[in-house]
């Protein structure tokens, strides 16, 4: 009773801390933080944080020496906790727009297999920008409820993060994950292979974000009838001098194949320790998918046709994680129960 009162007088905030996005819902006015998760530092400064998201992603392979851009969620764990409390405390400054009558209650959004120790360091650095009472709650959880699956009914559902740094893999029943696993081939594995393509068959080097653009402009999982094409400018390895190439839909196909059959094994895999019961779920209700790789051309057929099984995408797969841990706040019963 008292912490709902002190959750009326405040804001309760629930956090998906992404690969390659952060995103900040407050309760009862929806999402209203998606920034790049880096951060800049100044070296010469004692490391003090001179950029965050947008600005700090613009600084990538930019920087002069004392200057250091980078993500500090790395295949979907925390590789800097210093940088990600700063983003952290960046994007609820942000949200709270400078109201602190409370501290918030937080969600925050972690990877099923985030280890007790990861766990300890997450809650303590959103108790240090301010949380008064954190709940963890899986990132598989959160996306299902995102995508309004019926995760609390005694039926096997099969979802498939597909993040920035890391896929995760789970079943779900009974609101609680049955088995999961994480792949570490997502959204910026796609983009290191088409990079090491081009550079490999045009001996052109290129940075992630202009991988990152060659996949948005014509990546596909499958091939498709129109020959599409885009161009990249790199530096030429040999010469030294920027070149432009062109990179064709096909190109980006073959880049990726491998990445692609890696996240494909990892779901056959928890496909294969399911119980006959929830195979069978899956079999008739499909595999659904979330993350903002899913909107990767064809990707849903794709998954489809190497499962066999239907493949839906969550209405809007990059902030379903976002939006289900928001419900959550209106939930505390599912919260309870959902709570790593």
């Amino acid at each position: 009773m008292f912490d709902q009162a002190l959750g009326r007088l405040g804001s309760d905030l629930a956090v998906d801390l992404g690969t390659s996005n952060t995103r900040v819902f407050v309760r009862g006015r929806g999402i209203v933080v998606e920034t790049p998760s880096v951060v800049a530092t100044d070296r010469n400064a004692g490391g003090r944080v001179v950029a965050v998201g947008d600005e700090a992603k613009r600084m990538l392979g930019r920087t002069p020496e004392h200057i250091t851009a980078l993500s500090p969620i790395r295949d979907g764990v925390i590789a800097d906790f210093g940088a990600a409390e700063e983003l952290l405390r960046d994007c609820v400054d942000t949200a709270l727009q400078g109201r602190r009558l409370v501290r918030p209650r937080m969600v925050v959004c972690v990877p099923q297999a985030t280890s007790d120790v990861e766990r300890r360091a997450v809650q303590e650095f959103a108790r240090a920008v301010g949380a008064r009472d954190i709940a963890l709650v899986s990132k598989s959880v959160a996306a299902a409820l995102g995508a309004e699956l019926a995760v609390h009914e005694s039926v096997g559902t099969l979802v498939v993060d597909l993040g920035g740094g890391v896929t995760e893999v789970a079943l779900l029943s009974l609101g609680s994950v049955v088995d999961s696993t994480s792949i570490r081939a997502a959204g910026d594995t796609l983009d290191g292979a088409i990079a090491a393509w081009i550079r490999d068959h045009h001996n052109v080097l290129i940075g992630a974000r202009a991988a990152e653009e060659v996949k948005l402009a014509v990546g596909t999982a499958m091939p498709r009838p129109d020959a599409r094409e885009t161009q990249v400018t790199g530096r030429d390895l040999t010469s030294g001098i920027p070149r432009e190439v062109t990179v064709r839909a096909e190109d980006v196909q073959t880049a990726i194949r491998e990445p692609l059959r890696v996240i494909v094994e990892g779901i056959r895999q928890v496909l294969a320790r399911a119980t006959p019961e929830i195979a069978g779920d899956v079999a008739d209700n499909g595999i659904v998918l979330t993350g903002g790789t899913a909107l990767l051309g064809d990707m849903d057929r794709f998954i489809s046709e190497a499962t066999g099984l239907p493949v839906v995408i969550a209405d809007d797969p990059r902030r379903a994680t976002a939006m289900g841990a928001g419900l959550l706040l209106e939930d505390d019963e599912t919260l309870d129960r959902v709570a790593l």
